[in-house]
């Protein structure tokens, strides 16, 4: 009864307790906050985490054939270590698949305008699956190699073993080649290329580094029940360890989850409906028209990931409606494009209440206490 009289009382009279340095007065102390489950915690991330900004001379194409999509796309930011060192508990990483190594490696926008910034085509040319926004236009990434970000954060993460649980959010890029002559199209992820996501990840963080679906459901029928028994890692199991998911449409979740019920030896939990065998994480982006949806799903058990602004939309208005109420509605991880603000658009930013990297969740009453050892 400790625990959930610690959740329910104690720890709601600090609520600017750090999770990742406990300030060591009343029940902020490393001791009571390594106790609580990894899903009472609440933190902020970036999204499309790899993204550099597109250079004017090519964003001044963009304009002129698609001012829209180019005033989405005008955003961009600091290499993945930067980002964590600043806070950043969620990265967003789009993969392509290249089969055949060197399918993205003469982007249009490239081509079409000579006196653009350099960028190192080289990593687009080797074996291993891509990392780029909208190939051709927007193909820009501080790691061009999938295998170059996990290391980059295999590397800070082994710096700072102390950190919170990493949250990795991977969107799998596939369809249709942008209208335009010489565009590349897409190569489709099939199963193959699912199981080089996950050999990818595995190559680089070990094991024990990992928090997967298999280490969540432990001995319960389904993932969706150890979830909902509070069978997370508490925080200090899981300090130090990254955990992925595929944010992905149905038919990518359904092809990566295969047979599996509840993605048995698979690496990366899944978006999928909260009501579901798989069920453990779920994107909802929307936080002021789903706010009783993430309730919900927090009280489910699920790790909930949403966003403050997206295409530069509240940033260019310095609207911070959004941002509080992805805050108040308790999701786990927020996510931004403004960890520091664009001086060209405004001071909107997005940083966590109260300062620090990781607080309480603000709905930690509706979160079950973890699971007796």
């Amino acid at each position: 009864m400790i625990l959930p009289l610690m959740l329910a009382i104690g720890l709601a009279a600090a609520p600017d307790c750090d999770l990742e340095t406990p300030n060591g007065v009343g029940d902020c102390t490393r001791a009571a906050v390594d106790q609580l489950p990894m899903n009472a915690l609440q933190a902020v991330g970036t999204h499309n985490s790899y993204k550099l900004a597109i250079p004017p001379p090519e964003m001044a194409l963009l304009a002129a054939m698609a001012p829209d999509m180019a005033a989405g796309l005008d955003y961009g930011h600091d290499p993945l270590t930067v980002q964590l060192d600043r806070g950043a508990r969620q990265l967003e990483i789009d993969v392509l698949n290249d089969p055949d190594p060197g399918r993205y490696a003469q982007p249009l926008a490239l081509r079409m305008v000579a006196d653009t910034a350099p960028y190192d085509l080289a990593p687009l040319k080797a074996p291993g699956l891509k990392v780029m926004h909208v190939q051709d236009v927007d193909y820009r990434s501080s790691c061009p190699l999938f295998v170059g970000c996990l290391q980059e954060v295999a590397a800070w993460s082994q710096a700072n073993p102390d950190h919170a649980p990493l949250l990795i959010l991977l969107n799998l890029k596939e369809g249709q080649a942008l209208p335009a002559p010489g565009a590349v199209t897409p190569a489709p992820f099939d199963a193959a290329a699912m199981d080089a996501v996950d050999a990818e990840i595995r190559s680089v963080f070990k094991p024990e580094a990992l928090i997967t679906p298999d280490q969540v459901r432990g001995t319960y029928p389904t993932l969706r029940e150890a979830a909902a028994a509070g069978a997370w890692p508490r925080l200090g199991e899981a300090r130090g360890r990254v955990m992925f998911a595929l944010d992905a449409p149905r038919h990518q979740v359904d092809l990566y989850r295969g047979e599996r019920r509840s993605l048995e030896g698979r690496v990366m939990f899944v978006n999928i409906e909260e009501d579901e065998d798989a069920a453990a994480y779920i994107t909802l982006n929307g936080p002021l028209e789903q706010s009783e949806r993430i309730a919900a799903a927090i009280s489910a058990g699920l790790i909930v990931r949403t966003r403050a602004d997206a295409d530069t939309v509240e940033a260019r208005q310095n609207d911070g409606a959004r941002r509080e109420a992805a805050f108040a509605a308790g999701a786990q991880y927020v996510s931004t494009d403004y960890m520091i603000p664009d001086a060209r658009l405004s001071d909107y930013q997005v940083v966590l209440p109260g300062g620090g990297s990781v607080r309480l969740n603000p709905l930690r009453d509706l979160i079950a206490p973890p699971a007796q050892d």
